[in-house]
């Protein structure tokens, strides 16, 4: 039997009642949270569980996802607004139009000038969640102050945590990993597991790392009880995602665990010696 599902664009689509209802939520939950887009569907479903939109149950998951699909194949929900975190790019090679071209991306890249902003820092910063789906707003968040954002989901990434031992030896000073997991038994063990396996890794390579659980319970977040085949120990009663934080409140609480580690007075020093370095380059550029 044909596949009946909708297929590329869809201008003449219109909304059922329920539809609609769920979709003028949708729209505001996107209006409310328009500096920290894009967003993934997680991320919005858990905002209209909070709003009292849906309920928490993967039947209404799976319809909240077909009715954004819809919406963003009509034109009503913007493409860009949503993140697709199934979808893995590949860049193509960097070409040039032509010699003009090229030169004005060599000018770009003079504007884009940037020193090492972590230097004279008390501890090199990195950031690692447990969901790959989280990354894209991390990395929003660190460059500012020229942080990596690594996912640190599964127990298998072998490879992963070596790679950081070895980052943080070649680092030169104390290494700070705050992550950012689910309140379970799973997101328990798996930051157990990852912190104990990379200071091992890094003290046998003579560099000093320390992990940092960055809460996420605090929040007043859709919770439930640990599933009753999990035996592992888990030290609360109820368990809570990490996508579950709005957008904003995500922000907030990972400014505030970075700040916790940082000289502001060195990072204001740093800037200022970035934008004398940035403004030389040009000078230099224009000059040859």
């Amino acid at each position: 039997m044909p596949d009946k599902r909708p297929r590329g664009a869809q201008p003449h689509w219109r909304p059922k009642r329920e539809t609609l209802r769920v979709l003028v939520a949708v729209d505001t939950v996107l209006a409310r949270y328009r500096e920290q887009l894009p967003v993934s569907l997680r991320q919005l479903w858990y905002v209209l569980v909070s709003d009292g939109v849906m309920a928490k149950t993967e039947r209404d998951y799976k319809r909240m996802c077909e009715y954004v699909g819809m919406a963003r194949r009509s034109g009503r929900v913007p493409w860009e607004a949503i993140r697709d975190d199934t979808q893995t790019a590949v860049d193509a090679p960097l070409s040039f139009a032509g010699p003009t071209d090229f030169w004005a991306g060599v000018a770009e890249a003079a504007d884009d000038y940037r020193v090492d902003r972590q230097a004279g820092q008390p501890a090199r910063l990195e950031l690692w969640c447990e969901t790959a789906g989280m990354v894209p707003q991390l990395v929003e968040i660190g460059v500012e102050f020229g942080i990596a954002c690594f996912s640190g989901g599964g127990f298998d990434g072998l490879a992963g945590k070596h790679d950081a031992a070895l980052r943080a030896a070649e680092g030169g000073r104390k290494t700070a990993v705050l992550h950012l997991g689910d309140h379970d038994p799973s997101g328990e063990h798996l930051f157990n597991a990852l912190a104990e396996d990379v200071i091992a890794f890094a003290q046998a390579a003579g560099a000093e790392v320390e992990f940092e659980r960055v809460a996420v319970t605090a929040y007043n977040l859709p919770t439930a009880p640990p599933k009753a085949t999990d035996r592992r120990s888990f030290s609360g009663t109820a368990t809570t995602q990490a996508e579950a934080l709005p957008p904003d409140i995500l922000a907030a609480i990972v400014y505030q665990a970075i700040e916790a580690h940082r000289d502001q007075a060195v990072h204001q020093r740093t800037l200022e010696r970035e934008e004398i370095e940035r403004q030389a380059v040009r000078e230099r550029l224009w000059q040859s």
